[in-house]
């Protein structure tokens, strides 16, 4: 009598036997057929859901599919330990974030052990570790000594809920990415890392990243914004002064009819009259409150200010007035724009709005445009006008290159490229994070710590009430390295991607105490291999992460431009999320209809939402596991769908999976004995009938199919392909129970052991204890991947589908020969679904030849 499939004494059985082993911890030395294989590391936030899962579980059955490939897999892992939400999170529960930071990583560490998820923990690390934000200290430091660290007082995105600054990349929809306060500015002194001095490098190499998804080196390549135009300086009337714009369309500058200021500019001040001084500071403050997104807004309302001043066109000599405007912003190009309000609707709307002039400088040929009639901006192509010598010429690339030659015979400007990109902001004002290492005297200015000083460590104080080391005076009291006076120590913290911009160098040598990585095995096993993780990192990290590479690499560390060879980005798994608008958020569980809240009885809003817990809408892995095992976790999870998309958690899937999984044990417990007493021997495919020849074309047309669905991280179609076998299996078992076929043992045995092998990376519990009950002693990780037999591929028989009054009710598989015969083919139809005609008369028989077979009834 079979056992039942008892899952939770297979899994504890088993759950840490592959650690205990080694399986996942590579030989360095060994570089030949070497795989660095890495997940993007988490964030230990509280405990995982079912949605954090399936970056991890992808992850680890392809490790595992990899090991018995032959790689010489590392995959190793870490935390991206620091930040806002572990001290908010403190805060709130009145203990240090350090206590609360590794409590989370030790429910992470046991997460996955409960999933099957393997790493070498022999690497492991943790940001928040001094042993490894020591050399975040001394990686900042080597770029002070580049000049690719500086500081400078700047106005930044100030996040009221959170105390801090936020980077550009931070401020999504105008709020926080994190808390979604709404971002002000604020003026601060702040560190910078000079990013923009690699916009090119960091454009141009995208083309060389072959095996990144085309849409975010689209999102990188949108974001380093590269521009050809010209830079034009414009006098100020009255002043030796010049403002100075970016356009890339100098073509247009007889067009330009006055002047627009981003009201941060610095010339504002200067530049604004008596008489519009209290109007104009006015105007700055309602600006103030204002997001930059706000601000952007093309349909909303045009507002600014004259602020009294003029410039001179350089080109047509006229005084143009000079405005203030929210729609123009200081952080993109130089903060000013030359006004073209015929060619540019937001100009256009700000001249309407406020009576300004509009003069068409191109218009569409054999028409002409007129400035107090025209009813929006054009922006299409046509010929010059109102331009002087350039009248009647084609507007486009070759005129812009003349206006260009113009503006540097004038002096009065010169041919530019403009990124879009902007330094990266790394300054915090909270305190756990990796402290600067910069002290500031008054004599000696800012010096960096000494680096047989680092790590410059947080202080261990009582955390309450505390929002920054500013505030914790025996941090920052310090005597200057260089002349010994009284100075300050620097109480920024690092923006937390500086951490992860480069931990997976670190991995290789983690635990070293001497320097930031071991070179010569950074070079050996680098770039990363295969690199996976959420398309929400596709500006940040990765393009920081890709930035830091470069920098390492012209300090002569490592040998090498791009740390990522291959890139995936998985999809999130969503759940119904339900709102109450009196009781907020209730749990899936709790709504028993779908529609009323079971607090009130009030109508519910329901949306699909990434899991998470302000909405309540998490599923834990233990609730899963607990009723149905880890392995059929793991099933769904990789079975659900595409991996790169989006998928919605389905609970019905969940059973599914599991019924699937008892029919496998099911089935490998009663025929066990006859598997376990079948010769190991090679199958013949030329010696087999015909029956026996579709199962064993089948289980290499398997083979195949799903070696080549792992490859490309198709775990959905490599589960059905699995499924699809063992229904295959079932069926052919069938026929030999019922008499119709003689079982062959031997090719039972290659079926269920292939079967086996090929789950085994998806369901490593169940199918390692199926392995060893059929009589092997070895793991399945010292498996040799199934390889498809070629000669069983080749198939002298075709495929004919059966209908019965046009619907599909079987196939049958017959040699080629056959194929063609209409008699032998209805013979063969009419035995094969006679049984379930019903008594009924066939009437009718249609052969279509090499195809089907319709019998009308």
């Amino acid at each position: 009598m079979s056992e039942p499939y008892d899952f939770q004494k297979i899994e504890d059985k088993w759950r840490d036997f592959w650690q205990e082993n080694g399986f996942f911890e590579p030989d360095l030395s060994k570089t030949q057929d070497k795989m660095y294989y890495l997940n993007m590391f988490p964030y230990p936030s509280g405990e995982m859901h079912v949605g954090h899962g399936r970056n991890w579980l992808i992850g680890d059955a392809f490790s595992r599919y990899l090991l018995m490939n032959g790689y010489n897999v590392l995959n190793p892992m870490g935390y991206d330990a620091f930040g806002l939400p572990a001290e908010n999170a403190a805060i709130d529960r009145g203990i240090h974030p350090k206590e609360w930071t590794y409590k989370n990583i030790e429910s992470f560490r046991e997460q996955f052990r409960q999933w099957g998820v393997v790493f070498d923990w022999r690497r492991e690390l943790a940001t928040c570790d001094p042993l490894y934000y020591r050399w975040n200290q001394w990686l900042f430091i080597q770029l002070h000594k580049k000049g690719l660290a500086y500081r400078k007082e700047s106005q930044v995105n100030w996040c009221p809920g959170c105390d801090t600054v936020l980077a550009n990349e931070q401020v999504v929809d105008g709020a926080c990415e994190r808390c979604h306060s709404e971002v002000t500015k604020k003026d601060l002194t702040q560190w910078f890392f000079k990013i923009t001095e690699y916009a090119q490098e960091l454009l141009d190499d995208l083309d060389s990243l072959q095996h990144w998804p085309e849409r975010v080196k689209l999102m990188q390549r949108n974001w380093i914004g590269r521009s050809e135009g010209a830079s034009i300086h414009f006098p100020i009337d009255g002043s030796e002064d010049a403002i100075e714009v970016f356009t890339t369309r100098p073509d247009t500058i007889y067009g330009a009819t006055f002047m627009v200021l981003a009201p941060e500019h610095p010339l504002v001040e200067k530049l604004t009259t008596a008489e519009h001084r209290d109007e104009v500071k006015a105007y700055l403050r309602e600006v103030s409150a204002e997001s930059d997104v706000q601000r952007q807004l093309t349909e909303r309302k045009k507002t600014g200010k004259f602020i009294g001043s003029y410039c001179v066109n350089p080109v047509t000599g006229q005084k143009i007035p000079i405005w203030i405007a929210d729609y123009v912003l200081m952080g993109y190009g130089t903060g000013a724009i030359m006004a073209v309000p015929g060619h540019d609707q937001r100009d256009f709307d700000f001249a309407r709005a406020f009576g300004l002039s509009i003069v068409p400088v191109i218009q569409p040929d054999g028409e002409s445009l007129d400035g107090k009639t025209m009813a929006e901006a054009y922006l299409g192509e046509g010929v010059m006008v109102n331009s002087g010598e350039f009248d009647g010429q084609p507007a486009g690339k070759g005129t812009i290159r003349k206006f260009i030659q113009l503006l540097e015979k004038k002096t009065v400007g010169k041919g530019e490229i403009n990124f879009r990109l902007r330094d990266w902001l790394i300054s915090r004002q909270r305190y756990w994070g990796t402290p600067i290492p910069m002290i500031h005297c008054e004599a000696c200015g800012a010096v960096p710590v000494p680096e047989d000083q680092l790590p410059v460590l947080l202080p261990d104080v009582d955390f309450l009430g505390k929002k920054g080391l500013a505030e914790i005076p025996e941090f920052y009291e310090v005597d200057c390295p260089k002349c010994g006076s009284s100075a300050r120590r620097d109480t920024d913290t690092m923006d937390t991607f500086v951490d992860s911009s480069w931990y997976f160098l670190r991995y290789l040598s983690s635990q070293n105490k001497d320097k930031i990585f071991d070179s010569d095995l950074v070079n050996a096993w680098l770039p990363v291999d295969q690199y996976i993780g959420g398309i929400e990192h596709a500006i940040l990290h990765l393009l920081y992460a890709r930035f830091i590479t470069k920098a390492m690499r012209d300090m002569g560390l490592i040998n090498f431009g791009e740390p990522f060879t291959r890139l995936f980005t998985q999809g999130m798994i969503t759940h119904e999320a339900y709102r109450c608008k009196e009781h907020g958020w209730i749990p899936p569980g709790d709504v028993q209809d779908g529609k009323t809240c079971p607090q009130g009885g009030e109508t519910l809003l329901t949306e699909l939402a990434k899991m998470s817990k302000s909405k309540k809408n998490t599923i834990s892995p233990t609730e899963i596991i607990d009723k149905y095992g880890t392995d059929t976790e793991r099933l769904y999870t990789l079975f659900m769908g595409p991996p790169e998309k989006e998928i919605q958690w389905n609970d019905e899937g969940v059973r599914g999976g599991y019924r699937f999984l008892n029919r496998v044990w099911a089935l490998v417990q009663k025929y066990e004995d006859i598997i376990t007493a079948a010769p190991n021997t090679a199958i013949e495919t030329d010696k087999l009938n015909q029956r026996d020849k579709q199962l064993w074309h089948m289980v290499n047309a398997k083979i195949e199919s799903v070696t080549r669905d792992f490859k490309a991280f198709h775990f959905n179609t490599s589960v059905a392909a699995i499924m699809e076998l063992s229904n295959e299996l079932s069926a052919y078992l069938a026929t030999c129970e019922n008499g119709k076929h003689e079982l062959n043992k031997t090719l039972l045995k290659k079926t269920v052991e292939t079967m086996i092998l090929l789950l085994s990376p998806i369901t490593p519990f169940v199918t390692e204890e199926l392995w060893r009950s059929l009589g092997h002693d070895g793991a399945i990780l010292q498996e040799k991947w199934p390889v498809a037999d070629k000669g069983a591929l080749q198939r002298d028989e075709t495929n004919i589908v059966i209908q019965v009054n046009g619907k599909l009710r079987d196939q049958m598989l017959v040699p080629t020969a056959v194929a063609t015969d209409k008699a032998e083919l209805e013979k063969l139809a009419l035995e094969k679904v006679q049984s379930r005609l019903g008594g009924k008369a066939v009437r009718k028989v249609i052969v279509v030849p090499g195809k089907l077979v319709n019998l009308v009834v």
